[in-house]
């Protein structure tokens, strides 16, 4: 897929970004590739899909939950800096924290947001559950984002100190979800939780791989 064709997708599929934005997402995709070879941060198997597998992907999130202006995020498990960073380069009013506990992943995704240019983007090098223990990250994220990282009982559990009480937490996913989820949901009572396929107009990988957002609302 070229530039032109990912953001001729995105615009049919209601995501709307301008050159810049495109052009940005251009750089990152080249140096998610060109550093994929040395840190391994997506499959290698994947690496001529990264538009659609992994930056649309990352978008998608954009229209399956309405962000409010400035919202705090919080990317957990972000690898080479997914869904987080596409995230924040379509919203660059978002105020970005990623945290991933591999140091070597989180160097690269430093990297990676230094060149975007945007402003509010912290790249963290440490586990999602022990960022609560300084203060300043307590209560304080309105959605929390994360792909493919654990089972979703399990990051309801790791973000249970950093997240505001209207929270939302959006997890992509695939596959059979039902099990996982009957236990998320045995586990954290409180939130309520629901899946919702994702279906691309012009790009049937997605319908054919059983993509989904899990949906965590704080009830």
């Amino acid at each position: 897929m070229t530039p032109l064709e990912f953001w001729t997708v995105c615009s049919s599929n209601g995501i709307i970004l301008d050159k810049g934005q495109v052009d940005t997402l251009e750089r990152y995709h080249d140096e998610l590739l060109y550093w994929n070879q040395r840190v391994n941060m997506i499959s290698r198997k994947d690496e001529d899909n990264i538009w659609e597998h992994h930056i649309l992907h990352s978008l998608l999130l954009l229209k399956s939950h309405e962000f409010k202006q400035k919202a705090r995020v919080l990317d957990v498990g972000t690898g080479g800096g997914l869904p987080g960073l596409p995230v924040k380069i379509g919203r660059p009013d978002l105020r970005m924290t990623l945290v991933d506990s591999i140091k070597k992943k989180t160097t690269m995704t430093d990297m990676f947001a230094a060149h975007t240019a945007l402003k509010d983007i912290a790249v963290l090098n440490c586990r999602a559950e022990d960022l609560a223990k300084d203060k300043k990250y307590r209560a304080s994220f309105d959605v929390v984002v994360s792909r493919a990282v654990a089972r979703t009982g399990s990051v309801l559990t790791w973000i249970s100190d950093l997240r505001k009480q209207d929270s939302v937490c959006l997890l992509l996913k695939g596959g059979d979800l039902a099990d996982e989820l009957a236990e998320a949901r045995s586990l954290h009572p409180s939130w309520t939780i629901t899946e919702h396929p994702i279906r691309v107009f012009g790009l049937s990988w997605f319908e054919e791989n059983d993509k989904k957002v899990v949906l965590c609302e704080h009830r």
